[in-house]
């Protein structure tokens, strides 16, 4: 069931909160096993439900009732062990709820337990020491992308309808891309964030809805935000395959992506080409120093005493951050500055920008990153070429299914607005979803 139906079964008395609550943990706990979705049941699950039930005898009405939830593992949750997914932090228990839990919990939501993240939420796959390996449910050989693999494997496998991830470079929009759900990255402090961890780059990061459709997604930010979904009066994108890069595409992703702006056109929206002026020899990996040096802020000490418990992958960022000069921490600072103003001006010019979500589907589970995209050779961040600049722009951002490419893998498309037009972007991507769907 969506989150907007079981919230109204609830509330209309026709199941009650310890119904859904016996029947989620029977499926989370038969489907978990090849996932490594959770990463921790919440033991007060049962008691979180006695108490959703309690509240609607007394006549609250709440817009999320007995609703499951899981919460990634870099979002404090009270009382319960949050990792980063990090062997640092094995014993690490919050002391409080983060803002946007205490809105969830407010609403009526329950929540289930902890999804599985990559190690400090700093890569675009999701295994680490800690946890191991988070599989995707259409093709369990494969990854659900990074970092929120866990809340995406889950909504997408049927565990819970909602979940809640972050995003500072993609990680809420790239992994439901690959596994056929959506994922919202609204505005810059929009969502409250925090509190919680320290993050490795400031005032990128957010905290996102992920659902398996987008009823779902305006109803949690609804409530996390108080925004609701704004009906266009016309369907009008600016699209850009290749979001003014040079990543090279998969062509069964290329080919999606035109398919699906002839859809859009064929129901009578309006499609124009899309011109993004980024600054001459920049490219994403330019800002990759920020996340480095950031990590080694604030791990350093740690990673010179006990080396052995730091993924090797995030060892590698954390080394190449100690290495950097100031000047090269300044340069990248630069650079995300030019990406924002440049996205912020085709915002201004063009209104919505569609791209593809990813340049390529799902991956090997247990890879960093693809290998090859379009037979060309990648940098780790290949995968990730169109997503950060929303991150540094602050502006909102999402990922909505996009029909498969020829081997039946789950493809994306991505929506970008200016700062502050999230309940546009939201009723467009609610007027699109239609026209895109069983989209081959």
């Amino acid at each position: 069931m969506s989150a907007r139906d079981l919230a109204h079964a609830v509330g209309q008395g026709q199941i009650t909160p310890q119904e859904v609550a016996a029947a989620i943990r029977a499926v989370a706990q038969a489907k978990n096993p090849a996932l490594n979705a959770i990463c921790l049941f919440n033991p007060a699950f049962e008691a979180e439900a006695e108490a959703v039930a309690i509240r609607l005898a007394a006549g609250e009405i709440l817009p999320l009732a007995g609703v499951p939830v899981l919460i990634k593992d870099n979002i404090w949750v009270k009382g319960l062990r949050i990792t980063q997914g990090s062997k640092l932090f094995e014993t690490f228990i919050a002391p409080e709820d983060a803002q946007a839990v205490t809105l969830l919990r407010q609403a009526g939501a329950m929540v289930l337990g902890i999804s599985t993240c990559s190690e400090f939420a700093c890569k675009g796959a999701t295994f680490s020491p800690l946890h191991g390996i988070t599989r995707n449910p259409v093709d369990l050989r494969l990854t659900p992308g990074g970092s929120s693999g866990g809340a995406v494997a889950a909504v997408a496998a049927g565990i819970v309808p909602l979940a809640l991830g972050t995003d500072a470079g993609g990680s809420s929009r790239r992994p439901p891309a690959h596994v056929g759900i959506v994922g919202m990255k609204p505005t810059l402090d929009l969502v409250p964030y925090g509190p919680g961890f320290e993050e490795p780059v400031c005032d990128v990061s957010v905290v996102c809805p992920i659902a398996r459709d987008m009823g779902d997604i305006a109803l949690a930010m609804e409530v996390l935000t108080g925004v609701t979904p704004t009906a266009p009066s016309e369907i009008r994108l600016a699209a850009s395959p290749e979001f003014g890069t040079g990543q090279a595409l998969e062509p069964d992703v290329l080919r999606n992506f035109n398919l699906a702006m002839e859809r859009v056109r064929a129901s009578g929206g309006t499609i124009v080409d899309a011109q993004i002026d980024w600054p001459e020899n920049t490219s994403g990996t330019d800002i990759l120093p920020l996340q480095w040096a950031g990590l080694a802020h604030l791990y350093e000490s740690e990673w010179e005493k006990t080396p052995e418990l730091f993924d090797p992958d995030l060892a590698t960022q954390l080394s190449a951050g100690m290495a950097l000069t100031g000047a090269e921490v300044a340069a990248a600072h630069q650079a995300g500055h030019r990406m924002r103003k440049t996205l912020c001006a085709a915002l201004a010019r063009y209104g919505v920008i569609a791209t593809p979500t990813t340049p390529c589907p799902a991956w090997a589970a247990d890879q960093l990153a693809p290998i090859l995209i379009a037979g060309q050779p990648t940098n780790p961040r290949s995968h990730a070429a169109f997503t950060p600049q929303a991150n540094h722009a602050g502006v909102p951002a999402l990922s909505i299914p996009c029909g498969t490419d020829s081997n039946g893998l789950p493809l994306g498309l991505q929506l970008i607005a200016g700062a502050g037009c999230d309940a546009e972007l939201m009723g467009l991507a609610m007027a699109l979803e239609p026209i895109l769907k069983d989209l081959g």
